[in-house]
């Protein structure tokens, strides 16, 4: 019996024990931190609606308040699915578009541009006879490509993914390519005397060693094809987030407008914090977020 309520109060004391190395939950600590990163936001934000709400509530002024432009789009906001054939679709239809296009142009931008970067990185002859070229056509506005890639492909749909394509590929080049050739010589002594051969150099030191820059890389260059989508799609016309808001500005309804950018830069935070927690997870917290 004794033995037994040893046994009984050593246990006790060990879920005593690890019930206070786990602490609670929530805590104190947790709560302010969460309050530090949500409330200023929300001040500026909060601020930021008062002066709109201000400076445009007069009858002069150009664009409508907060309040009207709620009230004027509300059609637009509350029913966001509906499809009625055409380029007669909700909101969530055009950003689906939209966001397709993107998920394509950038995805083949990715693959040739961490290709192309670690043979710029690698190589010293490609770095001399590529990386001029490079930086020419990188400076290049998105929008001037349009033209070339409609006489090109002769339709909207590719046209609008190579215009993807070609603005989001130089960041991500130029970073693996400075993430190859930061890689740390003790790195490359290594894969010699275990004699790796180059498939393995690349998967187990080159892309590892890289990592932080190339997410740096594909951090800027999906922003910039959300960027360029929307502004293609201006043009191309068809179903997509940029032909929205050009279809409103044509018939006058800029509330609309508001609305949509508003969507169009919330997505654009989402997508950049999709690639920066992808970019922590790959690289255990080593890239920036």
């Amino acid at each position: 019996m004794a033995s037994s309520s040893a046994l009984a109060l050593g246990t006790a004391g060990r879920d005593k024990a690890s019930a206070k190395s786990r602490g609670p939950f929530v805590t104190m600590k947790g709560i302010k931190g969460v309050a530090a990163r949500v409330i200023p936001p929300l001040v500026v934000l909060a601020v930021f609606m008062l002066l709109w709400e201000m400076l445009c509530s007069s009858p002069t002024a150009g664009l409508p308040p907060p309040s009207r432009v709620v009230t004027e789009a509300w059609e637009v906001i509350a029913h966001p699915f509906y499809d009625n054939g055409g380029t007669d679709k909700g909101l969530f239809w055009h950003l689906a578009a939209s966001l397709q296009r993107v998920a394509l142009g950038f995805s083949l931008a990715v693959i040739a541009g961490v290709m192309l970067g670690t043979l710029v990185g690698q190589s010293e002859w490609a770095m001399r006879g590529l990386d001029p070229i490079f930086q020419v056509l990188r400076t290049i506005p998105p929008l001037a490509w349009l033209p070339l890639s409609l006489a090109a492909f002769r339709d909207g749909q590719p046209s609008a993914i190579f215009v993807i394509f070609i603005t989001s590929i130089w960041p991500i080049i130029i970073n693996t390519a400075v993430g190859i050739r930061n890689i740390p010589q003790d790195y490359r002594n290594v894969s010699a005397v275990i004699r790796l051969n180059p498939i393995e150099f690349f998967w187990k030191i080159m892309l590892p060693s890289a990592a932080p820059y190339i997410f740096t890389g594909l951090r800027i260059g999906v922003g910039l094809s959300w960027l360029a989508i929307v502004a293609a799609e201006m043009l191309i016309g068809g179903v997509g987030i940029g032909f929205f808001i050009w279809d409103a500005w044509n018939s006058s309804h800029i509330s609309e407008i508001i609305v949509a950018l508003v969507y169009v830069g919330l997505i654009g935070f989402v997508l950049d914090r999709l690639v920066a927690g992808l970019g922590m997870l790959v690289t255990r917290g080593t890239s920036v977020a």
